[in-house]
């Protein structure tokens, strides 16, 4: 993390800028028990489908995406959170430019 952001209140949607036909990310944090990254997606641009070893929650700061979790579909907008258990199948898609954090924690 950078001395810029300790101990300040800062505007979420501010942290990160969006990229035309881009996926940006900024790790905010970085532990050995997890990790904290803003990404912005511009409009129709996604992460195709993984797994990651550990849970992670996914806070929609601004925008809408579609987050499918072994096949299931759901649209998460502003002000909604969903979480991504380990070791599921899941995907990201920007319905419309939209920006997350990513939480994961690295712990079973």
């Amino acid at each position: 993390m950078s001395d810029e952001l300790k101990s300040k209140s800062i505007k979420v949607e501010d942290l990160i800028d969006y990229q035309e036909k881009a996926v940006v990310s900024r790790e905010i944090i970085r532990k050995e028990t997890g990790t904290v990254t803003i990404f912005a997606f511009d409009k129709g641009e996604g992460l195709s489908e993984h797994t990651a070893p550990f849970d992670a929650m996914v806070q929609i700061v601004d925008g809408t995406a579609e987050i499918t979790i072994s096949g299931s579909k759901n649209v998460v907008s502003k002000g909604e959170m969903i979480i991504m258990p380990a070791n599921d199948p899941h995907a990201l898609s920007a319905i419309e430019k939209f920006k997350m954090i990513l939480t994961m924690i690295r712990s079973n």
